[in-house]
């Protein structure tokens, strides 16, 4: 070796560039709890918590939010509801979060940005999203047929011994509607309600149409312990909501109770128990957290989070699969939606020229909505603390305002709603 090369400066020279090289190397590699959070937070200054778009002059984006806000008080005035959290991403970034109405109508406690609510049937896309992240690393295979993952699941015709995970996560069991959810309502073990499907009565063919589930979608937390030596509650906090940084959100009912704020359920005036039935069947319906993480969990389905979910697998999540019958029924909304079809835990429909994504949920007390145009990353979420259904008509009239079409008042508002006065609330909101 020539003399140069061994003199101490050009061997620290060397060394320093190995070093940078290594750091670098493990850098990009961090993991995405660290590398990706960025891209669903707001940015914080220093030593500060992050600051959300909820005040008026925080808003911002081709909507007008100061009469959409105007329009969601409104609604606020039906006495069946009680309160309601909303978000949107706009084009990819939060740009509009606010808290309405009570969690509770006997303390009076307002609804705000971090209040927790239960996700219901939203919950059914974190499943499918679990399950394509396994598929990804080679733990789990959407054609192995089911009885290999060693399920309870027992179906007519023994189908379980041909249809693989994909039947599950698009409802195509051959099933009838929602089958034996009575008996999950009633306190039988979801395994032995599983282990019973073999005697129902066929509503088709298994894999020929979609009929909706809750107990038979649930297999696929058996699958996920099984196949991993893990929980599903696990499982899913370790590959999805913390590298999310999706902090509120939790599986089981400790998780919803046991929040700082948590909404309470309500039939109008009268305030319901927590069931724990359903979350029972995590899968289905097990899921909770703050409108914040739920806006997170869109923004990672609209594609902004590729080192936790790759284009590949949102692909296969949202490819429609099979058509299915209109979510809304036959309403004016029904109707708008058109081209209703299931992919794996995601719903897709048609509205004007736009293609969606999204899945609602209802348990007793709560309900919950997500929906999105993947295109231009632009959609809205929802969670309230009620049974009223008029809250899933805010999705078309959000996508009416970004895209700038006539309003069609989706709310069916009766009374045109005072702007100036919804301002001041949110002043006073802020001072309380």
């Amino acid at each position: 070796m020539p003399k140069a090369l061994r003199s101490p400066i050009f061997m620290i020279v060397i060394l320093s560039v190995c070093a940078a090289a290594i750091l670098w190397f493990f850098l990009s590699r961090l993991p995405e709890e660290y590398s990706q959070k960025a891209s669903l937070v707001p940015a914080a200054n220093a030593n500060t918590a992050p600051v959300y778009p909820e005040l008026p002059d925080q808003w911002r984006g081709r909507v007008d939010y100061i009469d959409f806000d105007a329009r969601i008080r409104t609604l606020m005035e039906d006495p069946a509801m009680a309160g309601l959290a909303v978000a949107v991403v706009e084009d990819g970034r939060l740009s509009f979060v606010h808290g309405y109405g009570v969690t509770d109508r006997t303390t009076g406690e307002k609804v705000t940005p971090t209040t927790v609510f239960r996700w219901a049937s939203v919950s059914k896309g974190v499943a499918a999203t679990l399950v394509a992240d396994l598929v990804a690393d080679g733990k789990l295979n959407w054609k192995t047929p089911i009885a290999s993952y060693g399920t309870s699941l027992r179906l007519p015709d023994h189908a379980e011994h041909y249809l693989g995970l994909d039947a599950i996560l698009s409802h195509r069991l051959g099933l009838p509607k929602n089958a034996y959810d009575g008996q999950l309502e009633g306190g039988k073990s979801p395994m032995l309600i599983r282990a019973s499907l073999a005697g129902v009565n066929k509503q088709c063919a298994p894999g020929d149409c979609h009929s909706y589930q809750n107990v038979a979608y649930d297999t696929v937390s058996e699958i996920v312990r099984n196949a991993t030596h893990a929980s599903y509650a696990q499982q899913v906090k370790k590959r999805l909501f913390g590298p999310l940084g999706m902090t509120s959100a939790s599986i089981g009912r400790d998780g919803l109770v046991g929040a700082e704020s948590w909404a309470k359920p309500y039939n109008g005036s009268r305030q319901l128990d927590v069931s724990p039935n359903y979350y029972h069947v995590p899968a289905a319906a097990g899921v909770n957290s703050d409108i914040i993480d739920l806006a997170k969990w869109m923004q990672a389905q609209m594609g902004q989070a590729p080192r936790v979910l790759t284009p590949a697998e949102l692909q296969t999540l949202h490819t429609p699969r099979i058509g299915t019958r209109r979510v809304y029924g036959n309403s004016e909304m029904g109707r708008a939606l058109a081209s209703p079809a299931y992919g794996l835990g995601w719903r897709s429909f048609v509205y004007d020229d736009e293609s969606l994504v999204g899945h609602s949920g209802a348990v007793n007390g709560y309900r919950a909505s997500v929906m999105f145009d993947p295109a231009r990353r632009t959609g809205i979420v929802m969670l309230w603390n009620s049974q009223s259904a008029r809250p899933f008509r805010l999705q078309l009239e959000l996508f009416d305002m970004y895209r700038s079409r006539e309003s069609r008042n989706w709310l069916q508002l009766k009374k045109v709603p005072q702007i100036a006065a919804a301002q001041d609330g949110v002043a006073n909101a802020q001072s309380d």
